[in-house]
């Protein structure tokens, strides 16, 4: 009972006292942790990458991002810092930012181009592009840029892991990409324009071969190119039947000139 008395008396004490303090933090708090509270314990870059590593596989994606930009921030040298960095762009890739993610990614390959992880960041700048493909009706700008870098790994690093999978995804791209140009060919040919169908259809033939469209590519170059042989025979039948009907009213008109 004594000592609760002199902690109470101590609390008036420094409440109506001239000290500088801050009074709430006393009052909402135990008195003890008022005097041997300390000063936050700085984390190590171990234990800053622990924890962001758990945000990131808990889901927390932006909570993973503010660990792993504290990591770099407060220990910019080491070497963890350089896998806060490509957890920052994985944490925006989770988080379907996939704008944010290219850059993070693009920026680790320009900051380290020497880093083992590069071919693994040029292969993730690939997947940005990639899951923004949209409908094979839809503009294709999304592909040519994920092929464009899946293509780029394969040729800057043969021999790594990740351009075995990018392989793969350059083939899906071509499918991709192949689809669209016969749903465009496909269009005109309904259309009766077999020249842009033709043209559409030989595209596929030269660029695309081996994604599993080449049976089918086959038989409508074939059958295109018949249907614009008999449209250009009946056109050009055409023309010389209104030719001739010119020539005899030409003739039909002279004659009855007195």
């Amino acid at each position: 009972m004594k000592f609760k008395n002199i902690s109470i008396v101590l609390v008036f004490v420094l409440l109506f006292s001239g000290c500088s303090f801050d009074k709430s933090s006393l009052l909402k708090g135990n008195v003890f942790e008022f005097f041997f509270r300390q000063e936050p314990i700085k984390s190590t870059p171990e234990g800053l990458y622990a924890r962001g590593t758990t945000e990131y596989q808990n889901g927390s994606y932006k909570k993973a991002r503010e660990v792993f930009t504290r990591l770099k921030e407060e220990y910019p040298l080491h070497e963890l810092a350089i896998l806060a960095e490509l957890g920052i762009a994985d944490a925006f890739y989770s988080d379907k930012e996939y704008g944010e993610a290219e850059a993070a990614y693009r920026d680790f390959t320009m900051l380290h181009p020497t880093h083992e992880n590069v071919p693994y960041a040029i292969y993730q700048m690939g997947m940005c592009h990639f899951v923004q493909i949209g409908a094979i009706d839809r503009d294709q700008t999304e592909t040519l840029k994920a092929k464009r870098e899946f293509e780029r790994l394969i040729a800057r690093y043969p021999q790594s892991k990740f351009s075995l999978l990018a392989e793969k995804m350059v083939r899906d791209c071509k499918a991709k990409l192949a689809e669209h140009e016969f749903y465009v060919g496909s269009f005109y040919f309904k259309q009766k324009k077999y020249a842009a169908a033709l043209q559409r259809f030989e595209g596929i033939a030269r660029d695309y071969r081996g994604v599993g469209m080449d049976m089918k590519i086959d038989y409508y170059i074939a059958e295109t190119k018949a249907r614009l042989a008999e449209q250009e025979k009946e056109q050009k039948a055409k023309a010389e039947k209104e030719q001739a009907k010119a020539a005899a009213a030409a003739k039909k008109k002279k004659a009855e000139t007195p």
